[in-house]
């Protein structure tokens, strides 16, 4: 059963404008330790991988329904691969506590993640599915 469902557009060019501004200061601030390393291997798409990456923490934020309040924050939520490669999110602290809270008892939580570009905009649609142990 679907739980929820969260979709963000990022303006990669306002990534980017934050990156060449704030640096390192941004990117610690908002990503996390992989998600930093997937961006510094792609230099030529750097600003593009790190707004899907921007998105995929907004959809989530916004499938939760808490934006990023009630003790969820953007270093919470971190895009990974899974196994076949496909993204999903990797949740800690208040992130994860957030998905608990809301997954009924005697279920798991399954997130769904794709993530797209197309200059200047990527995008991201999280789907929060709920299965029956």
């Amino acid at each position: 059963m679907i739980l929820a469902i969260g979709s963000d557009l990022c303006n990669i060019e306002r990534i980017a404008a934050s990156l060449e501004r704030w640096g390192e200061r941004f990117e610690n601030r908002v990503f996390t330790e992989i998600e930093k390393a997937k961006g510094n291997s792609r230099p030529f798409t750097k600003a593009g991988t790190l707004a899907k990456r921007f998105a995929a923490k907004e959809a989530f934020s916004k499938a939760v329904g808490t934006g990023f309040k009630a003790g969820v924050f953007m270093k919470d939520i971190g895009v990974i691969n899974a196994r076949s490669g496909a993204p999903t999110l990797k949740l800690t602290g208040g992130a994860a506590a957030r998905l608990a809270a809301i997954t009924p008892a005697d279920h798991e939580a399954v997130i769904h993640l794709t993530l797209t570009d197309d200059h200047p905009w990527a995008q991201a649609f999280v789907v929060i599915e709920v299965r029956k142990l």
